[in-house]
């Protein structure tokens, strides 16, 4: 197949044809996107992971393209309607859009008007009509073809006049425009370049539907609107409370099609001009306004899941506390505080409940409880969920006298309700109750959170933008192609990851996960990565596609801790050979790997790229390339809404980014909104320019709506707070009742005109 689409991949991608032709014979071969990308620089021509997703998504792509075509085929063959000039039309379509309109004059059409009009034998008034010569006389060409009554289909019609006579013909012709392949372009072209989305309130929801208040009445050209407002007004149709339409000019689009049409002004031109009319009233126009509302549903689609997808990556990618003794909490008031030991391996030693809270009593046997807990121990991190009583909590265990090497930590608890349901923690821990799995889960959370969270649906995590809302399928697809690319990135420890973890490693599926943790629980840990061959069901297909993101510390080989591939280490030792030394002195000492020389080792095989990364990568070997663990803290004695005043300076983590602006966690159970009005003292035209989940920075309070839990904050450094810092109130307010509209998790704006009264003034 390749073949046969290089050249349009080549032009759409703009890469080389030896880099599209390499790739897609790798993916085809059964090679990951990881794999390809980190060991078979030398046959792409080092591209990355982007650029060879690019490759396989529009392979596939092409794929249900030329499937498509090929049905097509078969149905006209079968049918014996297809001609050499339909055929060369059918091959040279190069979109799905385009295929199927030249296909739909041909496809089988249920009983429509114009069939009843050829049944009773109005064609031929048709073909009359729309010859448009200006001698023909309609009513006159009309009066043969008036008849008696006939059955069709076990029903009745009849012509009985020169008025219906002339009605089935125009039916027919409308039926003929609404098939005509250039008519379809060109007011394709209209609807998605001049399109105007309008919507307005169903009568009677007006109250009912006020979080779509903005959108009671709203109209703005489609192709600028961007994708928070078509997903909100999706979302307020889906919900009963809006109507909308997506058209252009009506006289503009009538004038597309009578220009291809109308010849004239004959009295047959004006039968054809009718039927024009008709065909876009009642055909047409409904079909293109169908295609201009999924095409921008599936452009907002896009845009929202690459938000996502950012957001989530960066998350994946947080910097681990990394294998330390660790205490986790996930706070709470009347249920108590639920407390998890967890060993360096993230294995959970003992779970209790303390009540920091109920009195003095349940205060000194908590306080005992956790100091003999750290003592005995040795405990050396604690990690707190930053759910209901985070911060109390958090002051709870900073009062203890805790030895100040020991960090205390706030925890994102976002998904671990879910996680704590799920039959991922119920087989992890079928004897303990939700409370338990949860606290285990936040305190991995601290000590690695990416193996921690690939147990969840990326969409539970809590980092997107309109998620229940876009194409499912094309989100899961790009949320999974995250997780695989930041797993393999990072590396998996074989000996300690999960089954779920090992799920996400390039050439491993959930059965063979299953399998070398069976193994390894069976044998014990694996002492070389040639060992992985013993694994049931793992082939080597899937040991050449693995064995380089697996690391074993202290194997037995020294490049087993390392991403050096199985296939280079005989490389690896020669280059130790010449240097006159081990492996392992290469891996130790700098001076010795400066002796080498990667153009003596270039080869048909092995290109400068791999060498130049098996180089890094001795120099590092298995180090993990998350930033290093840096403790944060929020801010002391401001711990709820109530502590909070304009003009105070916190620090605070981002937790969201969207499409308007930025959510903030600043420690008071609320997070506070960053409009993107106020990101930055320069224009900001897209926040995830400027800021990235899990990115501290220290935010401006600019106004507290207690009400209604609202918090304005700026990451400017010069915020003006007072009534000459209202002009930008307005938008603010309708980007946040926007976001809720559409159904996400953070909170909408309040309705009164003071959410944003200490935004931005205009520039």
């Amino acid at each position: 197949m390749i073949e046969k689409h290089l050249a349009k991949l080549v032009t759409e991608l703009k890469l080389q044809p030896r880099q599209v032709a390499a790739t897609a014979v790798l993916l085809e071969e059964g090679a990951t996107v990881p794999f390809i990308a980190r060991y078979r620089k030398e046959k792409t021509g080092e591209l990355d992971e982007v650029q060879i997703t690019a490759i396989r998504d529009r392979l596939e792509q092409l794929e249900e393209l030329d499937k498509r075509r090929e049905a097509i085929v078969k149905s006209l063959e079968e049918r014996k309607l297809l001609t050499e000039v339909l055929a060369a039309k059918i091959n040279a379509a190069e979109t799905m859009t385009a295929l199927e309109d030249i296909y739909l004059p041909f496809r089988p059409k249920k009983k429509t008007k114009a069939t009843v009009a050829r049944d009773l034998g109005l064609e031929p008034l048709a073909d009359l009509l729309v010859a448009q010569d200006s001698a023909t006389d309609p009513q006159a060409a009309a009066a043969p073809f008036v008849g008696p009554e006939i059955e069709i289909d076990a029903k009745k019609y009849s012509v009985p006049d020169v008025a219906a006579a002339l009605a089935g013909a125009r039916d027919i012709l409308a039926e003929r425009f609404n098939d005509d392949a250039t008519a379809r372009a060109q007011l394709r072209n209209l609807y998605l370049t001049k399109g105007v989305i309008k919507s307005k309130v169903i009568s009677g929801k007006e109250e009912e539907g006020a979080k779509f208040k903005d959108y009671f009445d709203w109209q703005e050209p489609a192709e600028k609107a961007p994708s928070h407002r078509i997903l909100a007004i999706r979302r307020g149709e889906s919900e009963g409370f809006l109507f909308s339409r997506l058209v252009p000019d009506e006289i503009e689009a009538l004038g597309t099609l009578e220009r291809l049409f109308v010849k004239g002004k004959s009295p047959a031109s004006e039968q054809v001009r009718l039927a024009v009319q008709d065909c876009f009233k009642r055909l047409v126009g409904f079909a293109m306004e169908g295609e201009a509302r999924t095409f921008f549903k599936k452009r907002a689609d896009e845009e929202a899941i690459r938000v996502f997808a950012d957001n989530l990556r960066e998350l994946l990618l947080a910097s681990p506390l990394g294998q330390k003794v660790t205490l986790g909490i996930d706070p709470g008031f009347r249920t108590g505080c639920k407390v998890v030991l967890l060993d360096r391996q993230g294995k959970l030693l003992a779970n209790d409940v303390i009540y920091p809270e109920k009195g003095a009593r349940d205060l000194a046997e908590a306080e005992a409880m956790i100091k003999g807990i750290v003592t005995k121990f040795k405990v050396e991190a604690i990690a707190i969920g930053n759910g209901t009583a985070s911060r109390e909590t958090e002051t709870f265990i900073r009062k203890l006298g805790l030895p100040p090497a020991i960090p205390v930590v706030m925890v994102s608890e976002s998904g671990a309700s879910i996680y704590s349901a799920s039959d991922v923690a119920r087989e992890e821990f079928p004897d303990k109750d939700i409370t338990v799995r949860g606290a285990v889960s936040i305190g991995r959370r601290l000590m690695d959170p990416l193996a921690e969270l690939v147990k969840l649906d990326p969409k539970s995590i809590g980092v997107g933008q309109y998620q229940h809302d876009v194409d499912q399928n094309a989100l899961k697809r790009t949320l999974d192609d995250v997780v695989v690319s930041c797993v393999n990135n990072v590396g998996v420890e074989l000996n300690t990851a999960s089954k779920h973890l090992l799920t996400y490693v390039s050439g491993l599926n959930a059965r063979v996960a299953a399998n070398i943790v069976a193994h390894r629980d069976e044998h014990g840990p694996f002492k070389s990565r040639k060992e992985l061959a013993k694994v049931t069901g793992l082939g080597p297909k899937a040991f050449e596609q693995a064995a380089g993101f697996l690391r074993i510390r202290d194997g037995a080989h020294p490049l087993d801790a390392s991403a050096v591939h199985p296939e280079r280490y005989e490389l690896v030792d020669k280059m130790a050979a010449d240097a006159g030394c081990s492996v392992a002195d290469l891996l130790r000492d700098g001076t010795k790997r400066a002796k080498i020389h990667p153009d003596k080792y270039v080869t048909t095989e092995v290109g400068l790229p791999t060498l130049k990364d098996i180089l890094a990568e001795l120099s590092k070997p298995g180090r993990d390339p998350r930033q290093g663990f840096e403790a944060f803290s929020f801010a002391e004695g401001v711990e709820k809404m109530e502590d909070l005043q304009p003009g105070l300076k916190l620090p605070g983590i981002v937790t969201n980014v969207t499409a308007f602006g930025a959510f903030v966690d600043i420690g008071v159970h609320q997070d506070g909104l960053v409009h993107i009005s106020q990101m930055s003292d320069d224009f900001v035209k897209n926040p995830a320019d400027v800021l990235k989940v899990g990115q501290r920075v220290q935010a401006t309070v600019m106004e507290i709506d207690m009400p209604r839990k609202r918090i304005a904050l700026s990451l400017k450094t010069r915020v003006e707070i007072g009534p000459r810092a209202d002009r930008n109130a307005e938008a603010g307010k309708r980007d946040v009742q926007r976001y809720a509209a559409a159904g996400n998790s953070r909170p909408s704006a309040p309705s009164g005109p003071s959410w944003f009264d200490m935004a931005q003034k205009k520039k």
